[in-house]
């Protein structure tokens, strides 16, 4: 039976809980829940406190992010940045374990990675990615309708291609905030950017990749009939709406961050039994891609007497309504719903008490739905009180996915809870 209630703002409840728990897994996003969300990556900052914490979990921890471990917009160069020496990092074991890129990065806590599944035709596709994005951008923004000029061109060119090895990405941020008075010509980019992500999808059916790749959207507005993601634009300036889609990833297919969770899960078996269930070469690229079929799986090769108790942490889940002149749909997506569900799920399916965590980001340079938290705690004194509109823009009265205990003041009050169970624990 469920400690709290749907949506509760109860930390201690969760804290007393989890310390109390010998078989804990937590699989944690990155961007917006131990870091604040920011414009550009290379300001990113993570709290020494918090790498200690992660270190105290050995074995009980790993991360699942479509960031990326290495590279000059790595996690790893913000950890080495913590320690004397960057070489510090690695001697005591300090890097962030888990699954980067989508699924298809492993990496261990002293630095070591690989990528499972991965060809060198692939990678190499990816490599050629950002030289072909700054072309592309440098092009379009010369030209009307926007017509900068060089200097602010080169500068947001630069802060929007992120030259990651396995998940290259365009990161329209700085083009937000430069159209913050204009946001139709930032609808105009994100559109046009999306049409750049398909010519990238067609060059690799031409290069013999048929199927090697698949364009991720953050945040998203769910999946269309065929499971590709839906562009979210935007629907406002800065200062009255929403981005949208800022993130334009191409991704290794397979690279989902609901197979990590199978890849995260058949480690942590092995880690604890000695036992590979899925195999030992198990990766996200062998996965199933349909999502019914990943929880099948999971019964049948997952022994339930092992199952730990897992704690799924993101921030980034959508819920809106898209209207159209021939009426309205519920959109749900976000690039940490996927993930979330699974955990969920898994805790039903295995009753191992699994819990979803939500980590309110809004209130990072991205702009994005936050949580009314005074209004959600309201809730939490009368239940019999209209909870939804809390939650606007994130989650909705028939919304799959239950968010069990949200974090409305971002990041720091998560780290907080991270590092206090840690020294429980």
């Amino acid at each position: 039976m469920p400690l709290t209630r749907p949506f509760s703002l109860d930390h201690a409840a969760l804290l007393d809980e989890l310390a109390a728990t010998d078989n804990l897994l937590i699989i944690q996003d990155l961007d917006g829940v131990c870091m604040g969300l920011v414009g550009d990556p290379l300001t990113r900052r993570l709290e020494r406190r918090y790498l200690d914490a992660a270190r105290q979990f050995d074995g009980h921890f790993y991360v699942l992010t479509n960031g990326e471990h290495i590279g000059s917009r790595g996690v790893n160069g913000i950890v080495e940045t913590l320690f004397e020496t960057p070489d510090r990092a690695a001697e005591q074991g300090r890097y962030l374990p888990g699954l980067a890129a989508g699924g298809v990065q492993w990496q261990d806590r002293f630095g070591s990675v690989s990528h499972p599944g991965v060809s060198d035709a692939e990678l190499a596709f990816l490599k050629a990615f950002p030289d072909q994005a700054e072309a592309f951008l440098e092009s379009l923004l010369s030209r009307p309708p926007y017509d900068l000029p060089v200097d602010v061109r080169r500068d947001l060119i630069a802060a929007a291609v992120l030259d990651n090895l396995a998940s290259p990405t365009l990161n329209l941020n700085g083009f937000y905030r430069h159209w913050q008075n204009d946001p139709a010509a930032y609808r105009t980019l994100q559109n046009a950017v999306a049409g750049f992500m398909r010519e990238r999808l067609d060059a690799a059916r031409q290069a013999d990749l048929d199927d090697a790749f698949f364009v991720h959207y953050a945040p998203n507005a769910g999946q269309d009939e065929h499971g590709n993601e839906r562009l979210r634009e935007s629907d406002g300036s800065s200062g009255e709406g929403t981005a949208g889609t800022t993130d334009f990833q191409l991704m290794l297919r397979g690279a989902v961050k609901e197979v990590g969770v199978l890849v995260i899960l058949n480690r942590y078996y092995h880690r604890h039994t000695g036992r590979y269930p899925l195999g030992e070469g198990f990766n996200a690229r062998q996965a199933p891609r349909d999502h019914a079929a990943l929880l099948a799986l999971a019964r049948d090769r997952f022994d339930p007497a092992m199952m730990p108790r897992i704690v799924g942490v993101g921030d980034t889940v959508t819920s809106y309504t898209d209207k159209t002149e021939s009426g309205s749909q519920r959109l749900r997506g976000g690039s940490d719903r996927g993930f979330l569900t699974l955990v969920q799920q898994l805790g039903d399916a295995f009753d191992s008490g699994n819990r979803v965590l939500y980590v309110d980001s809004s209130g990072g340079e991205v702009r994005r739905a936050g949580v009314d938290a005074e209004r959600l705690a309201r809730h939490g004194e009368d239940s019999s009180l209209e909870v939804w509109p809390a939650l606007e823009g994130i989650s909705d009265a028939e919304d799959p996915l239950t968010l069990d205990v949200i974090f409305p003041e971002g990041h720091t009050q998560y780290v907080d809870f991270f590092c206090e169970l840690a020294a429980r624990r």
